[in-house]
C-alpha cells in the first residue's frame, strides 16, 4: 500500500488515543501472554505496529526493561512519549515499515496487534515474514493478534486480512510451533464489538 506512513501519521495527527477502534485503557490478553511467553524482565521484547498503545506502559509497570515499539507513524510516537513520561527514554522508539525495516538486533518476544492484518498483499506478508524471521531468536515467541474470521473487513478505511491460528501457522512457516491461541470480544470506545484472534508461537532451535 503506498503512503503507509501518510495514512497513519494523519490518523494520529487528527484523533486521540480513544478515538480509534483499537484503543484499549489495559491491554489484558497482550500482557498476559507476554508474561507467559518470557516473565524475565531483561528480556528483549519488540511490540510491532504499537502506535500509541498502553502496551508497552504496562510492560515497564510490570517491570520489562528491555522494551522497544515500531511503528509506521513519528506522531504516534510523540503521543506515546508525552503519555508515558520520564521513562520513555527506556523504550527504544522505531519509526519503520515492518515489510521494509531491518532488524540491527534479535528479540526474545514479537508481539502485534492488530498490524499484520493490515497487509493484504501476499508480498507484503512475505517481506514482514522475512524481517520477523531476522528479529526472533531461537526459541522466541511470536504474538500475533488480527480480526478473526468472523471479524471486521475494514479497519480506519483500509481492508484488511483476517486470520484464524491456522492460517498465521502457514504464513510463518513450519520454523514457528504454534503454543496458544485466545479468542477476544473487542470493545470499541464508541460501544461496538470486534472479533479479535490472539494466535502465539515459539520458533524452533
Amino acid at each position: 500500500m503506498p503512503n503507509r506512513s501518510s495514512h497513519w501519521d494523519n490518523v494520529y495527527a487528527t484523533k486521540s488515543e480513544a478515538e480509534v477502534s483499537w484503543f484499549q485503557d489495559s491491554p489484558t490478553i497482550s500482557i498476559e501472554m507476554i508474561r507467559t511467553a518470557n516473565p524475565d524482565h531483561g528480556a528483549a521484547i519488540i511490540d510491532i505496529g504499537g502506535g500509541t498503545s498502553r502496551l508497552v506502559d504496562s510492560l515497564l509497570q510490570a517491570g520489562y526493561r528491555n522494551v522497544a515499539v515500531l511503528d509506521l507513524s513519528a506522531n504516534a510516537f510523540d503521543a506515546a512519549r508525552k503519555r508515558i513520561g520520564p521513562t520513555a527514554s527506556l523504550v527504544d522508539w522505531i519509526v519503520a515499515d515492518a515489510t521494509t525495516w531491518r532488524p540491527a538486533r534479535t528479540y526474545d518476544v514479537w508481539h502485534d496487534r492488530a498490524a499484520f492484518h493490515f497487509l493484504i498483499d501476499p508480498r507484503d506478508r512475505a517481506a514482514y515474514v522475512d524481517r520477523l524471521q531476522s528479529a526472533v531468536a531461537p526459541g522466541g515467541q511470536v504474538i500475533i493478534a488480527t480480526f478473526a474470521p468472523d471479524g471486521p473487513e475494514k479497519c480506519s478505511g483500509l481492508p484488511v486480512q483476517r486470520h484464524d491460528s491456522a492460517s498465521l501457522a502457514a504464513e510463518l512457516g513450519p520454523e514457528f510451533e504454534p503454543v496458544e491461541t485466545r479468542s477476544e470480544t473487542h470493545r470499541t470506545p464508541w460501544d461496538s464489538t470486534q472479533a479479535f484472534q490472539f494466535s502465539r508461537f515459539r520458533r524452533r532451535g
